[in-house]
């Protein structure tokens, strides 16, 4: 399934969610969220897959069941490898325990066979991912410390190694739909610095990584100005030659907590400056957002996927550990229901 423009929504937590109680609602029925998203515009949705999680959720069974949902609805399914048994990003890129004592050789060949083992479930499930991401924001690497590229760990052996591990996984999808070529991104954090970004995409161009998308996290309070983010998807896209998807982004519609815990998004001085904090400005700033990766250089902005919309909290404390502090961050109130933002995503 191939889209002119994504406008995708990360619904890594709805299984969860769900099963935890939450509900999701539009002029007050009850729907099934992914039809409310569809409704509202998303015409594609991202999914994490992690190994071996201590619960289950994010897990290849459920990961098989959600996809499956996603197709059911005709939606583009975005499939995010992370290689790891929970949560994997510049910080923390934990290798899985059950890889823990793999020579190289012997890492470089589960990832491929993890790799096309799951796709080819999917596959024979109906749930054909329509694009792969191999690892989560590896800026710093993915299944550490093999494939660890920051610090002490920037090394030319390193970066072989790193190289290595991607094209297993790369060779994983491709045996695994040897008739049909699916999509391939490589996905960093930097999404508003140019320096880091293509000190990153430089070192994988020295190597024989055949991948199609490059992949970019942009939250402004942490990674800089939308002036900052435009420049970075040009330069991009013509040193690269690569289509830009904005893989995650999110944005405030309010700043009043729904209980006594910090939330994420919690000072004043970073609300960006003409969006104010309210379901207007949420609305605003993911349009703004849109038209500004329609306008990258040769059409080469693919679209967007917003982180978490539907991370509702439907539990104060998560029993699988992590606490929702994103919970303002959503395009759905406290209580699951649509916010009039999420109809940002039926522009043209």
């Amino acid at each position: 399934m191939e889209l002119s423009f994504i406008k995708g929504a990360d619904v890594s937590f709805v299984d969860e969610i769900e099963t935890e109680g939450g509900a999701f609602y539009e002029d007050g029925v009850k729907k099934d969220v992914l039809d409310i998203l569809k409704d509202s515009g998303v015409n594609s949705a991202r999914l994490r897959l992690w190994n071996n999680p201590e619960f289950d959720y994010c897990n290849p069974a459920k990961t098989i069941k959600m996809g499956k949902r996603i197709k059911e609805r005709g939606l583009h399914f975005l499939l995010d490898f992370h290689y790891s048994d929970y949560w994997a990003d510049p910080v923390k890129q934990h290798m899985p325990k059950a890889w823990e004592k793999l020579s190289f050789v012997e890492l470089e060949a589960v990832v491929k066979a993890f790799t096309r083992n799951m796709v080819e479930q999917l596959m024979v499930a109906g749930a054909t991912p329509d694009m792969i991401q191999i690892g989560n924001e590896i800026t710093n690497g993915m299944i550490w410390g093999e494939g660890r590229v920051d610090g002490e760990y920037d090394t030319p052996e390193q970066w072989d190694k790193l190289a290595r591990l991607i094209i297993a996984g790369i060779e994983g999808v491709n045996e695994a739909s040897p008739n049909k070529h699916i999509p391939i991104m490589i996905h960093i954090d930097r999404g508003a610095d140019n320096a880091g970004s293509r000190y990153f995409y430089d070192k994988i161009a020295q190597y024989p990584i055949s991948y199609d998308i490059i992949g970019l996290s942009y939250y402004s309070w942490w990674h800089g100005t939308l002036e900052q983010l435009t420049h970075n998807m040009d330069e991009l896209a013509a040193r690269y030659e690569k289509d830009i998807v904005v893989v995650e982004v999110a944005y405030p519609w309010t700043m009043t907590p729904p209980d006594d815990q910090q939330l994420i998004f919690n000072r004043k001085d970073w609300i960006y400056e003409g969006f104010p904090v309210n379901v207007e400005g949420q609305s605003k700033w993911l349009t703004h957002l849109m038209r500004l990766i329609k306008e990258v250089e040769d059409n080469r902005g693919l679209g967007l996927y917003y982180w978490e919309p539907c991370w509702i909290p439907s539990k104060l404390t998560w029993s699988v550990g992590h606490e929702n502090n994103w919970s303002n961050l959503t395009l759905f109130d406290y209580k699951g229901n649509k916010l009039n933002s999420l109809d940002a995503f039926k522009m043209e």
